[in-house]
């Protein structure tokens, strides 16, 4: 099952770098933003809980596609931007293991321990 959810987790990646070459931006820009929804870890200064919230918030798919779709109602590209980056950026976290977050630390996420042979 591990393989089948790493394979969707790619193909939605695919969809974000499509979906990216359907904004005018460069692809250097890409490659400079692709990590930075990992902005949230910093939540886990202020604790678990937090960190847990901020980080998912960082991570949410969901949210993501929520985003992406009101920059194209708005055309508004930046906003587009962001939804694509935040959507491309999930899925490729979870191609390595890294889902989304319990309280109980970092390391404990929805695909399982990260560490524990998830990744």
């Amino acid at each position: 099952m591990k393989s089948v959810l790493k394979i969707e987790e790619v193909a939605m990646f695919v969809l974000g770098l499509y979906l990216y070459s359907l904004l005018d931006f460069p692809w250097w820009l890409f490659l400079v933003l692709i990590l930075a929804p990992d902005i949230g870890m910093l939540g886990y200064l202020l604790g678990n809980r937090t960190g847990a919230n901020i980080y998912n918030i960082f991570h949410h798919k969901g949210l993501a596609i929520f985003i992406y779709l009101a920059g194209v109602f708005w055309s508004m590209p930046l906003v587009q931007l962001i939804g694509v980056i935040l959507f491309s950026h999930a899925s490729m976290d979870r191609i390595f293991g890294y889902g989304l977050k319990y309280y109980k630390g970092f390391k404990f996420t929805h695909l399982g321990e990260v560490g524990k042979g998830n990744g």
